[in-house]
C-alpha cells in the first residue's frame, strides 16, 4: 500500500496508487463521505479518474447499491486461454497476420459493428421468462451484438509467454446492454436519493437502498448484463480457437479463465455482508486466478490471488490510463505510436473526428504511451497478486 489518507473524512482512503490524479482524488473523498460506504475506500495502482468514481477503484456499501459504481460497461471483464502451441510454430509473420485476419473476419470489431444475424442464447429467453423484468432490456441490437468486441480498449490478442507457448486473451462487455442498465438506474436513483433529500456528496454517487423494489431490480438487471457480457467472451474465444485450428490444427487448450472488472457483488469483510463494488477492479481472494493485461505493445499478466483483506481482496484491472483519449490524439504522432508496436502484428492507426466537426485527427487514444507502465502497476501490488505468467503480444485486434 502506498499511502492512507484519513484527515477530515468519515472512513479512509487506502491507495495503492502513489500519484493519485487531483480528479480521481476528488472523486474517492467524495466517496469516503458517503453515508452508505463502510471501512474505507479502495485505489487499485491503475486508478483514475472516471464518472462520479475512479476506475479502479473499490468500495463496501451496507445494504445499498451505487450504479455509477459499478459504471457503463457493465461486465466488462477478460478472458484468456492457454495453448500447447509453442510460439516458434507462429514466428512467421504471414502465419501471424493470416491467423489475424482469419480472426476478424469471424469477430465484429468496432464501434457498431455486430452480426448480421440475431444470436441465439438461451440467456434472452431465460431472463424474459423471471417475474417482473422489463423487456426494454433486451433489444434487437443485444441480439446482434452478443459475440463482438466493441470499439475503444477493448482488444483480442495473440500472445507469447515468458515459458515460450501462445495464450490468447479478449478485453469486452456487455457491449450496448450494460450502458442502458446503467442509464435507466442512474437515473432512478437520482430521483429517489432527490425525492428524500439523501445527502450526497456528489450527485452521481445516487444510490438504492437494497430493500427497495427499483434496488432489487438493478441487482437483477446487473447480473444479467454480468452473464450477457461473460458469455459474450466465451462466444469470440469459441472464434479465436476455430481461427487458430484452421492454421495449427494440433493445438489443445490447458486452461481457460473468465472474469469481470466491472461489478457488485454481496461478500463478507470485516466479520459482515457488505455489497462490494469493483469499477475497474479485479477480485484477488486467496489463490484466485485473475487477468491484469496492459496496453498494446506491452505485457500481461496471469495472477494469483493474495486474499487481502486491505483491497477488500482486489487487484488492478490493467495498466490504467495517464492520458485521455483526447489528450493522446492531440500530442502523440504515427511514427512513436509504431515504434512501440515494432514486431507486433496490429492494424495501422485509422481517421476519427476528435476536435469540432469535420476535423479529424488519426486515433492513437489506445497507444501503449496512453497508459501506465503496467510493470509498475504490478510492482506497486505485491502484497494484493502474485504475478504467475507474464504475456508479451504478437498480434492486436483493436475495437
Amino acid at each position: 500500500m502506498e499511502f492512507i489518507k484519513g484527515e477530515g473524512l468519515p472512513i479512509p482512503i487506502k491507495s495503492w496508487c502513489r500519484g493519485v490524479e487531483d480528479t480521481a482524488m476528488v472523486q474517492a473523498e467524495n466517496l469516503a463521505r458517503h453515508p452508505a460506504l463502510r471501512h474505507h475506500v479502495a485505489l487499485m495502482p491503475d486508478c483514475h479518474c472516471g464518472i462520479g468514481m475512479p476506475i479502479g477503484g473499490v468500495i463496501a456499501a451496507k445494504d445499498a447499491v451505487i450504479p455509477a459504481a459499478v459504471g457503463v460497461d457493465i461486465g466488462c471483464g477478460m478472458i484468456a486461454v492457454e495453448t500447447d502451441i509453442p510460439a516458434e510454430r507462429l514466428e512467421d509473420m504471414r502465419c501471424l497476420r493470416a491467423i489475424h485476419s482469419r480472426i476478424k473476419a469471424l469477430i465484429p470489431a468496432g464501434e457498431g459493428k455486430m452480426h448480421q444475424n440475431p444470436q441465439e442464447w438461451t440467456g434472452f429467453e431465460e431472463y424474459l421468462d423471471t417475474k417482473g423484468v422489463d423487456p426494454q432490456f433486451i433489444t434487437r441490437l443485444d441480439r446482434h451484438n452478443l459475440g463482438t468486441l466493441g470499439g475503444g480498449n477493448h482488444f483480442i490478442e495473440i500472445q507469447k509467454s515468458t515459458s515460450g507457448f501462445v495464450w490468447m486473451m479478449i478485453h469486452s462487455g456487455s457491449r450496448n446492454l450494460g450502458k442502458r442498465v446503467e442509464e435507466v438506474y442512474q437515473e432512478k436513483a437520482m430521483q429517489l436519493c432527490e425525492r428524500f433529500y439523501a445527502p450526497l456528496p456528489c450527485r452521481d454517487l445516487a444510490f438504492f437502498p437494497i430493500q427497495c423494489e427499483d434496488g432489487h431490480n438493478y441487482f437483477r438487471d446487473m447480473n444479467f448484463a454480468l452473464k450477457y457480457a461473460f458469455e459474450n467472451r466465451q462466444r469470440m474465444m469459441a472464434k479465436c480457437k476455430a481461427a487458430m485450428a484452421e492454421f495449427v490444427p494440433e493445438a489443445h487448450y490447458i486452461r481457460e479463465v473468465n472474469i469481470h472488472h466491472n461489478y457488485a457483488a454481496f461478500e463478507e469483510h470485516f466479520g459482515e455482508i457488505l455489497c462490494v463494488h469493483r469499477k475497474g477492479a479485479t477480485r484477488a481472494r486467496l489463490d484466485e486466478i485473475g487477468i491484469i493485461p496492459g496496453s498494446m505493445g506491452t505485457a500481461s499478466y496471469i495472477v494469483r490471488g493474495l486474499g487481502n483483506p486491505e483491497s477488500f481482496m482486489s487487484c488492478s484491472h490493467g495498466a490504467g490510463r495517464c492520458m485521455s483519449r483526447t489528450a493522446a490524439c492531440r500530442t502523440l504522432t504515427a511514427a512513436e505510436c509504431d515504434e512501440a508496436m515494432k514486431g507486433i502484428v496490429y492494424d495501422r492507426w485509422h481517421p476519427v473526428t476528435r476536435y469540432g466537426k469535420g476535423k479529424q485527427v488519426l486515433d492513437l487514444s489506445e497507444a501503449p504511451q496512453a497508459y501506465k507502465d503496467i510493470d509498475a502497476v504490478l510492482a506497486a501490488e505485491r502484497d494484493l497478486v502474485e504475478i504467475q505468467v507474464r504475456l508479451t503480444p504478437l498480434a492486436v485486434i483493436k475495437g
